[in-house]
């Protein structure tokens, strides 16, 4: 994904280098960047290096959530309205990474309210 001009002058090379991008990531990002093509599920496995056993996981999460479309043996991005949607979440999520660091589930847990038990 792009980072705005600002990340990318403001941030060391170090802090650039790190990426937690998920196989949903680069899925996303290649069909986002050839809109006006489908593929088929291993065009787009060659094109992201997601794993042959996990590509057809992720599209059909993918297209669970409406942001990739599929019809017969052919893949393409979602609706611009829920793209749109993911992008923000995703970027926001980075955004507050990059700023705050990110969060430790265990730390998180520690602090989370139990329904069961409450205090």
């Amino acid at each position: 994904m792009p980072i705005d001009i600002e990340t990318f002058e403001s941030s060391s090379e170090d802090r650039l280098q790190h990426s937690e991008e998920t196989n949903a990531d680069r899925v996303m990002q290649f069909l986002a960047a050839n809109p006006n093509q489908a593929f088929t599920q291993s065009e787009v496995r060659d094109a992201t290096d997601v794993k042959a056993g996990s590509i057809s996981v992720v599209l059909s999460r993918l297209e669970d959530r409406g942001l990739v479309r599929h019809k017969g043996t052919y893949w393409a991005i979602g609706e611009a309205d829920e793209v749109a949607a993911y992008t923000s979440v995703a970027e926001s999520t980075r955004a507050a990474n990059d700023r705050f660091g990110e969060e430790d589930m265990d730390e998180w847990l520690e602090h989370a309210v139990d329904d069961e038990n409450p205090e």
